[in-house]
């Protein structure tokens, strides 16, 4: 824990007018999340392959269940890892461990048994849950007395979060598909480890911040809550285990029993009306809603009336990702089923000059930040900056591989059967160019390299909007992405399998989504860290992924319904109630806007 008044010296030798810490962290990030949506990416195309695809072959609806679980566990986990980082071990070990975690947890899932593949999810879930609140709370405590600059920070760390997730999607998804899924999976966990051994050879550079709590340390943390400590009791922390357990059971047994066919189901048995799964989360939810509004009413007027506006935005934060966590569930069926992916002639050398553009650019803009963090640090942490040189070399190599062997498979590229051997590509048959139905998931990604900065600038601005707004905007986005793609799908007839919709919709999709979560996600962790108290911010942290967790879940049932809609009501009819959801929540949060500023006692 940083036990120092100020942070003023973080920002002696600034890297683009932040501390270089924030860059330290900004890839160390990147390579957490080029190992999460690398997997991702892969995870429901590999579930649904059919065998002879080297798959699984299962239905679209075990698949979004599995998913919607996996995704949920690995925020509702980082509750678990706030929890040790906060009273036992510190930000930093906590980060280290879960890099180590999933570095082990993708190991496994390059082997692709079923045993190995549940065992890597496992690993994955807790090591996202140790990772990821201690990550932004270590630049909640570097910018403490800095909260001016706090917006711009964490838009600045969520290009990095992008940036990984870009070279993900756009590599593991391509390797995945063309080459083997193992290959994919296999190389998320190889950068993940690069991420690991950068952030441990650099980590002098924050200071004390995040190092193990001690009594002293405590002490200092306390001295800056006004609020007296209010310790669970022990019925407190009973009708927590039981909710928590409920919802975790839950979580287990929704995709297990569907997967299973019923032959395992923990909640076999009907109450009130009301199956055992339903039974369970309604009482989860309920115990976790009361214990919630009591747990308010002991505390101070004012940490009580922020903790409230953090609990109004976590409940926008459950609609908004339940929405946008369509894309690497029903958004990529959609690309691969029922969008046209197949170019010849004009159109595929367009998309390769701009597959090309897409792929190098930002490669390049990541690579300048990368040279001015080296100008700030290299002396000081040379072993840390070696290692990420050597991760870009790969990078680099890897690309080059895949453009040159998406030129060449076009018929626009010719080579010598020896360099082509030499660089395993296969002969090439029939000259044209497949778009991968994971690579449009590389949209979001692109769109928040490009537009970050510009929504940096607009935040530390004097038109910086209030927090409703910025909500409202980001809402009214969503559904208008959601909208475009019901537009597009509006001619896909009820109960059709494939079908050749334009690519333009996608990309649409992608683009209103991006500037719609520019709006909401790296704002909502910014509001989380000025509203909470001091002694429970990485807390708040993990209740904040709790909300992100539900929504996570909730786009699993979402997508596991898609094609009961889409056989009675057509496709479009699914995203036109999306759509619906968005623009009603973006009404709500303008609203409620006087309501919330009230709460938040000064907060932007």
């Amino acid at each position: 824990m940083n036990t120092e008044s100020s942070t003023d010296h973080f920002f002696e030798h600034p890297v683009l007018g932040h501390p270089s810490g924030l860059f330290v962290l900004f890839f160390t990030e990147m390579w957490e999340r080029f190992s999460y949506y690398g997997m991702r990416a892969l995870l429901v195309l590999f579930f649904t392959a059919s065998i002879m695809d080297e798959g699984w072959g299962w239905p679209r609806e075990h698949a979004m269940a599995l998913f919607g679980t996996y995704t949920g566990l690995v925020y509702l986990s980082t509750m678990l890892g706030g929890y040790f980082a906060d009273k036992k071990i510190g930000y930093r070990y906590a980060v280290a461990v879960g890099a180590l975690l999933m570095t082990l947890g993708h190991a496994c899932m390059a082997l692709e048994t079923q045993f190995f593949i549940y065992l890597g999810l496992t690993f994955l879930v807790f090591g996202s849950g140790f990772f990821k609140p201690n990550m932004t709370s270590i630049i909640s405590e570097m910018y403490k007395n800095h909260e001016k600059k706090k917006d711009g920070a964490y838009t600045i760390f969520y290009m990095g979060v992008n940036a990984g997730a870009f070279l993900g999607i756009l590599l593991c998804g391509y390797l995945g598909e063309k080459v083997g899924w193992s290959i994919g999976f296999g190389l998320a966990g190889i950068f993940m480890l690069f991420g690991l051994l950068q952030f441990w050879f650099s980590q002098n550079i924050f200071g004390d911040i995040g190092l193990k709590p001690t009594a002293e340390s405590k002490a200092a943390q306390l001295q800056d809550d006004t609020d007296k400590r209010n310790p669970f009791s022990k019925w407190q922390l009973v009708l927590i285990a039981v909710s928590s357990l409920l919802g975790l059971a839950w979580l287990i047994n929704s995709p297990a029993s569907k997967i299973s066919g019923g032959d395992f189901n923990i909640f076999d048995f009907e109450i009130l009306g009301l199956g055992g799964n339903d039974f369970a989360i309604l009482s989860a939810l309920l115990i976790f809603i009361f214990l919630l509004i009591y747990r308010l009413t002991k505390y101070s007027k004012i940490t009580r009336d922020k903790m409230i506006a953090i609990a109004f935005f976590s409940f926008l934060i459950i609609f908004f990702w339940a929405v946008f966590e369509q894309s690497p569930g029903t958004l990529t069926i959609f690309a691969n089923d029922y969008t046209n992916r197949v170019l010849t002639g004009n159109a595929s050398l367009t998309f390769l000059i701009v597959n090309t553009l897409v792929c190098v650019v930002p490669l390049v803009i990541i690579n300048w930040v990368l040279l001015q963090l080296f100008k700030r640090t290299f002396r000081q942490y040379s072993l840390a900056n070696i290692i990420l040189s050597v991760s870009f070399v790969m990078i680099w190599a890897i690309t080059l591989w895949m453009l040159i062997n998406e030129w060449y498979q076009a018929g626009f590229l010719s080579l010598s059967d020896g360099f082509r051997e030499s660089l395993m590509i296969e002969k090439n048959t029939t000259p044209l160019t497949e778009v991968p139905a994971s690579w449009f998931g590389i949209l979001n990604s692109l769109f928040i390299i490009t537009f970050a900065p510009l929504f940096s600038r607009w935040w530390e601005s004097k038109y910086n909007p209030t927090a409703n707004m910025k909500y409202a905007i980001g809402l009214f986005l969503l559904g208008l992405g959601m909208a475009c793609v019901a537009f597009g799908a509006s001619g896909i007839e009820a109960g059709a399998k494939t079908a050749s919709v334009s690519m333009i919709w996608l990309i649409l999709v992608y683009l209103f989504h991006t500037l719609g979560e520019l709006c909401i996600s790296p704002v909502a962790l910014s509001l989380v860290s000025k509203l909470s108290p001091a002694r429970m911010i990485a807390f708040m942290f993990g209740v904040y992924y709790l909300a992100v967790a539900i929504g996570m879940k909730l786009a699993g049932i979402f997508g596991e319904n898609v094609d009961k809609i889409a056989n009675e009501n057509g496709i479009s009819y699914f995203f036109w109630m999306l759509t619906i959801i968005s623009l009603v929540l973006a009404v709500f949060a303008l609203v409620m806007q006087p309501v919330i500023k009230k709460l938040m006692h000064g907060v932007r």
